[in-house]
């Protein structure tokens, strides 16, 4: 499952979970780029319930995607990634490396609170 929901003018919270498939992928994209073709300086908060890695499939369409993807990445200063996975936060907060003008920090599950706060500052 992957939902994406705007919350205000500039800021979009996204749900993980489980799976992803090339079909679910897809759409997963389309509406990210749909969500995000009005927003500026914008915030994201990733809730990462319950990861697996994609299929192969689901991959080969996140990589065919990647230009696009990258310049809709520069619509974003922040982005927060909730999960309780070491490994997940570690990787999340190394892509930050990877789109230059946005920060990406990982907290816990239940450091909502201080991931909201932080988006904010």
């Amino acid at each position: 499952m992957f939902r994406i929901t705007q919350k205000g003018m500039n800021r979009l919270d996204i749900e993980m979970s489980g799976k992803l498939n090339s079909e679910e992928m897809k759409i997963a994209l389309d509406e990210f780029a749909s969500k995000s073709k009005n927003i500026e300086n914008g915030k994201m908060l990733y809730d990462v319930i319950d990861f697996h890695l994609p299929s192969l499939g689901a991959i080969g369409i996140e990589f065919s995607r990647l230009p696009s993807m990258f310049g809709l990445m520069k619509k974003f200063d922040r982005a927060a990634v909730l999960t309780d996975k070491t490994w997940l936060k570690k990787v999340s907060e190394f892509e930050g490396v990877l789109f230059p003008g946005l920060e990406i920090k990982a907290f816990n599950k239940d450091q909502k609170e201080e991931a909201e706060a932080w988006l904010s500052s």
